[in-house]
């Protein structure tokens, strides 16, 4: 009984360029995230900082130690 050989792939179309397309959000959404952080390093003063937790604190200021080395 003999084994079936196997067919090849059809070569690709040469016929020009690949089409593909992004969603309008995959633009919109790194494009917003861009200004709203931009928008903070002009306007810091709307930056508030959180209070309270120490811990947060603490690890702010031992990556704040680290960067500086």
């Amino acid at each position: 009984m003999p084994a079936p050989t196997p067919s090849r792939p059809h070569p690709a179309p040469s016929g020009g360029g690949v089409d593909i397309r992004l969603r309008w959000w995959a633009l919109a959404l790194p494009a917003l995230a861009f200004v709203m952080l931009f928008a903070l390093i002009l306007n810091p003063s709307q930056a508030h900082a959180a209070s309270g937790d120490p811990a947060i604190t603490q690890l702010l200021e031992r990556v704040q130690q680290l960067l500086a080395r």
